[in-house]
């Protein structure tokens, strides 16, 4: 290049600034992915097997914490308008699966309540969460048996 001659400039993009921001972005959503469960956080009943229910989108997860409260999804419903709610969650879906994550501490009758007012409301073949033996992670979204 000598003085006075127009000199040719190359625009170099340096990635490596991207990359290390990427690689940020993805392990903190890595680390908080578990964190967003709906509804309160229960202790799950343990299992030995659980079986796999595949896709999570179009069920209707009911939570029974420790006091006995019913959830739907994130929103807490009184037993008088549990029915209402589930029909409102289910909405135009002609085949809702609807999946009972419960609180182990609970007794069977909180739980046999539940599942007797979901069939009342129209919904057949209540589904159960449950943990894995050895699984120690608070608010573990576990698996479905199917029941």
């Amino acid at each position: 290049m000598r003085l006075g001659e127009p000199s040719s400039l190359q625009a170099v993009i340096n990635v490596t600034p991207l990359v290390d921001v990427v690689l940020v972005l993805l392990i903190i959503f890595m680390v908080m992915a578990p964190q967003l469960s709906k509804g309160p956080d229960v202790t799950l009943p343990d299992t030995a097997k659980p079986r796999d229910q595949g896709d999570e989108r179009s069920r209707i997860l009911v939570t029974i914490d420790e006091a006995g409260g019913l959830w739907i999804d994130d929103q807490s419903f009184p037993p008088e308008r549990f029915e209402e709610g589930l029909r409102a969650a289910a909405g135009d879906d002609p085949d809702p699966k609807v999946v009972i994550r419960g609180d182990a501490r609970l007794r069977l009758g909180q739980v046999r309540q539940a599942m007797l007012a979901i069939e009342q409301a129209g919904f057949h073949g209540v589904g159960l969460i449950a943990k894995r033996i050895g699984t120690e992670t608070k608010g573990d979204r576990g698996h479905a048996a199917q029941q």
